[in-house]
């Protein structure tokens, strides 16, 4: 009896799944719910970032519209506008779909019976889509917090824009360990494609690199360290209390920034420059304006200097006090402009370069790294000699730990000469 009892059970419950699944697999868009955006017809009016042309549709939840925009012709992101439009600020592009794979006039955004969202050109290739065919996807919805949302007859979310941050969250959006989602800078004003810094959540910290072309990996520029916590941390959340209590804080462990003013309008934005930055809307005055609430690298951040920013001064430069102070050189430090740059190489060969010594210097790397070592300081220069893509090596007298950099960009001056900093050069 126990066996056919256990039998009888196994066998119901695998019916009833069996039925699960078949009603999830019938479960549809409805006709009424399905569209088709063209991307085509007239601009909107209103300035945003980047200075780009604009198509609105028909999914929008104030202060947030989805749209067409484009920076140079013919070249369009489906992307997430934030705005106030009845005091028309400067409006920000705060999620991304197609990032680096543009598409071109009269291409298409749609949603069919299957419940897959699809971005695709007006030939029908694909471009960017959910995933979500057949998932149990019955609609989708722009929420009043900006995520963009496909949801199943239970209104649980199927795919969320929320889990595809680009270089920005939203209030309530998350960071999530294991690099399932990170914020990646853009380029530049003109160029729609990834930039050279990330966010990452990691296991014991909170991580930020810069890609480097030369580099066998990107390079750690900033960390947060994660330890602290009674249990691992699994996600890192952007929250924005309201104007009681005037604070922006992260997962709910740190305060970020102490607004004067109603803060829910805010996002967290990963620079083109590698700095971390939220802004918040400003409602008291009348013309509107998204105002620089807290800035990670900063002259007056309890966090970092400027000087910790890769690109504080350009190419090249000695960076003191937040300011570009010097321009490296084998004749010394002279005087820092724009247009200090290091010496380009022509050859790999020992005998067609040299090094010039700088103290007192440390590269952005050396802060949150550990580089090699103990080595002497003669092994970390052939370190670097014998690596054709290497622009230059650091080393540190009091720990004995080495540095190779495949780009120079800012050095950070210290108090004293224990670091050293040793530039390759061409012997002519």
């Amino acid at each position: 009896m126990a066996s056919s009892s256990s039998f009888t059970m196994s066998f119901l419950t695998s019916f009833f799944f069996s039925v699960a699944l078949i009603s999830i697999a019938k479960a549809s868009v409805p006709p009424s719910e399905t569209f088709k955006y063209v991307n085509k017809g007239e601009f909107g009016p209103y300035a945003n970032e980047y200075g780009a042309d604009y198509r609105v549709f028909g999914i929008f939840s104030s202060p947030f519209q989805l749209c067409f925009y484009n920076t140079t012709p013919n070249a369009y992101t489906l992307a997430l506008l934030m705005g106030i439009q009845r005091t028309e600020p400067l409006y920000r592009w705060v999620w991304e779909a197609n990032r680096g794979k543009l598409v071109r006039e009269n291409a298409t955004l749609s949603l069919g019976t299957e419940g897959n969202l699809v971005l695709a050109e007006a030939d029908g290739t694909v471009v960017w889509q959910t995933n979500t065919a057949n998932k149990g996807v019955v609609g989708c919805n722009l929420l009043s917090n900006g995520n963009f949302v496909l949801y199943d007859s239970k209104g649980n979310f199927i795919w969320q824009s929320f889990d595809y941050p680009t270089d920005t969250l939203l209030v309530g959006q998350s960071l999530r360990l294991g690099g399932v989602n990170k914020l990646v800078s853009r380029k530049s004003d003109k160029e729609n494609v990834d930039g050279t810094y990330s966010l990452v959540l990691e296991p014991k910290q909170m991580a930020m690199y810069r890609k480097i072309i030369n580099s066998p990996r990107h390079v750690l520029y900033f960390a947060s360290s994660l330890t602290n916590w009674k249990d691992p941390v699994q996600f890192l959340k952007f929250n924005s209390a309201p104007e009681t209590d005037e604070e922006i804080s992260v997962g709910g462990s740190f305060n970020l920034a102490r607004p004067k003013y109603n803060s829910t309008a805010s996002f967290l934005r990963l620079g083109m420059d590698g700095n971390l930055v939220i802004y918040t809307y400003y409602d008291k005055v009348s013309w509107g304006a998204y105002e620089k609430t807290f800035s990670l690298f900063d002259r007056d951040s309890t966090w970092e200097t400027e000087c910790q920013l890769p690109e504080r001064c350009g190419k090249f430069g000695v960076c003191e006090d937040n300011q570009c102070v010097a321009c490296p050189s084998e004749k010394g430090l002279l005087g820092w402009s724009k247009n200090c740059e290091p010496k380009k190489l022509t050859s790999c060969a020992v005998k067609d370069f040299h090094y010039y010594k700088v103290e007192g210097v440390d590269h952005y790397m050396s802060k949150y790294t550990r580089g090699s070592g103990p080595v002497k300081v003669d092994d970390c220069g052939k370190k670097c000699s014998s690596d054709c893509k290497c622009l230059g090596y650091f080393y540190n007298q009091d720990t004995s730990r080495c540095w190779i950099t495949y780009d120079l960009m800012t050095l950070n001056k210290v108090s004293n000469s224990t670091p050293l900093g040793f530039i390759k050069v061409p012997n002519k």
